[in-house]
């Protein structure tokens, strides 16, 4: 069975989108107040930022926080994986 795809009005940084796909609106609706509150704190912190400047670094700051948590996420499956070897030798 294909999942349904979903569609949302939503705002970010003023300006309205309409989003398409497999999340749930409700999911899609916090992606997006994310995405708003990131760009929103940027522009607080520099006033000079046009608005594609913000957006840019609003997508950088957004990659950096993914990139750690992949990060963190691969040496906890490192850890479990290296604690299953060992469970394994010690059975």
């Amino acid at each position: 069975m294909a999942s349904k795809e979903s569609r949302v009005e939503v705002e970010i940084f003023g300006e309205h989108y309409t989003l398409k796909g497999d999340n749930s609106p409700e999911q899609m609706i916090v992606l997006a107040q994310y995405v708003n509150r990131k760009m929103k704190q940027l522009a607080g912190w520099n006033t000079k930022l046009s608005r594609i400047q913000t957006a840019v670094l609003a997508a950088l700051n957004i990659a950096e926080e993914l990139m750690k948590l992949q990060e963190e996420h691969d040496n906890i499956v490192k850890l479990l994986e290296s604690e299953q070897k060992n469970t394994r030798r010690n059975s």
